[in-house]
């Protein structure tokens, strides 16, 4: 089944209450008990894992916030079909991040392989590269799994480094993700394939899972995550202006692909070789930075901008997770190519004495919470889509005389669930939300 689902300066020290700073009270945290469910290829019923989902404990100091977390999120993971034999496994990782990021006035740090980055479920951020670069001493590729080491060993910048994003589409899971020896990580924007408005990837017909988040272009996108030099990241719409005003718009990544033919050094704009085609955008170097100077939509070189979100009124650089007008991931992605800041998170071993533990609200407000129904009439399904929530909500079908006909969840780290209509008669129905103290219903009508 494809789903299209249309769901809907200022830069100052952060002086943040410590109670209140995003840093600490954005962490999604796992208050249920859940765990991670992945799929293996060929089986779409998820299996269980005995390994708790989202962030385990957020704890604080007047310096940092410590996040311990699996890695592993509340969706469902995999399966990964590119041969990829890894699965998403345990990270117990403790990032340590700088409660009052600030801004590299030197040289800009360039992003790394591996982690630059976490979701406020604990999942990792990587950047665009995914190992894999060309060897212009051999005229083919060097590193990743298959192909022999690149000049300089592991790690090694060449001069035309592969973008992973359009590389390893067929090993992306429904979340947009896949795992690096059990690591696993987006380095994209973290919506569901389907739910993206030109589908390029059919992974989810038959492994559904519904990301990090769904893409509202109506309202500013969530905050999603924090970079390793602590500025937050979020997701792909935002204010038109940075003072917090305007209208809700896409906010632009300022790179475009160069128009050259060829590659000094590389191979030329879609040469073969074997049976890779190096087209346009293959890699990272195909892009050039264009300043958009007196656009406010459009991001600088490190892909974010100065601004107003709902959780800094007195404004903060960010970073946004870039698509194009089809919702499809745009270069850089998330951050890069490289960071505004200076780099300070780290992981730690142990926590020190004296820190705070941050106990998340459970309580969804019914009265302030966004509940989108999509499509409204529908057919085929109903798609409800709420914030985050810190509990499972309990979702019912029902129809005009009071009875359930169908019900779900909207699990705890989730965003989404959808509810099949095929086999429902035309009719009003309302979808009932609830949490067990509260509950709420939203007149739905299925017209075939």
């Amino acid at each position: 089944m494809k789903l299209i689902i249309t769901i809907i300066t200022f830069f100052v020290t952060i002086s943040i209450n410590s109670q209140t700073n995003p840093a600490i009270t954005s962490w999604l945290q796992n208050t249920t008990g859940i765990t991670g469910r992945h799929y293996l290829a060929g089986n779409s019923t998820p299996i269980n894992d005995a390994v708790q989902a989202n962030v385990q404990t957020v704890q604080y100091n007047a310096t940092y916030s410590y996040v311990s977390a699996t890695g592993i999120p509340a969706y469902i993971t995999g399966p990964f079909q590119d041969g990829n034999p890894s699965l998403a496994t345990a990270q117990n990782k403790i990032f340590r991040f700088l409660l009052t990021p600030t801004q590299n006035t030197g040289t800009a740090t360039a992003t790394t392989g591996g982690n630059i980055g976490v979701f406020k479920n604990g999942v990792a951020l990587f950047d665009y590269r995914d190992g894999v670069a060309w060897n212009n001493s051999t005229s083919s590729l060097c590193g990743g799994p298959g192909n022999p080491m690149c000049p300089g060993g592991p790690g090694a910048t060449q001069a035309w480094n592969r973008d992973a994003i359009p590389a390893e589409k067929a090993g992306f899971d429904c979340a947009k993700a896949h795992p690096a020896m059990g690591n696993y990580h987006h380095h994209q924007n973290p919506s569901a394939f389907n739910l993206d408005l030109n589908v390029i990837s059919n992974v989810c017909d038959l492994y559904p899972a519904d990301g990090l988040y769904v893409i509202n272009s109506s309202v500013h996108s969530p905050l999603l995550g924090f970079a390793y030099d602590g500025f937050p990241i979020y997701g792909a719409y935002g204010y038109t202006n940075t003072n917090g005003t305007g209208a809700i718009t896409r906010i632009k990544s300022s790179y475009q692909l160069r128009t050259n033919t060829t590659r000094t050094n590389g191979p030329n704009i879609n040469q073969v070789v074997g049976t890779q085609t190096f087209f346009n955008g293959y890699f990272r170097e195909d892009y050039e930075y264009i300043s958009h100077a007196g656009d406010p939509t459009y991001l600088d070189i490190h892909n974010g901008r100065f601004c107003i979100t709902p959780e800094y009124p007195a404004g903060i650089y960010c970073y946004f997770t870039t698509v194009d007008a089809n919702h499809n991931s745009a270069y850089p992605y998330v951050v890069g190519p490289t960071f505004y800041g200076n780099v300070t998170a780290t992981t730690v071993t142990t926590v020190p004495t004296g820190t705070t533990t941050y106990l998340a609200n459970e309580t969804f407000n019914f009265d302030k919470a966004k509940v989108v129904i999509s499509p409204n009439p529908t057919s085929e399904f109903i798609a409800i889509q709420s914030e985050f929530v810190e509990n499972d909500l309990k979702v019912e079908l029902i129809n005009e005389i009071g009875q359930v006909v169908k019900t779900s969840k909207i699990l705890q780290g989730s965003t989404l669930s959808i509810i099949e209509t095929d086999a429902i008669y035309d009719g009003i129905y309302y979808v009932k939300i609830s949490n067990g103290n509260q509950s709420k219903s939203y007149k739905v009508i299925i017209k075939k």
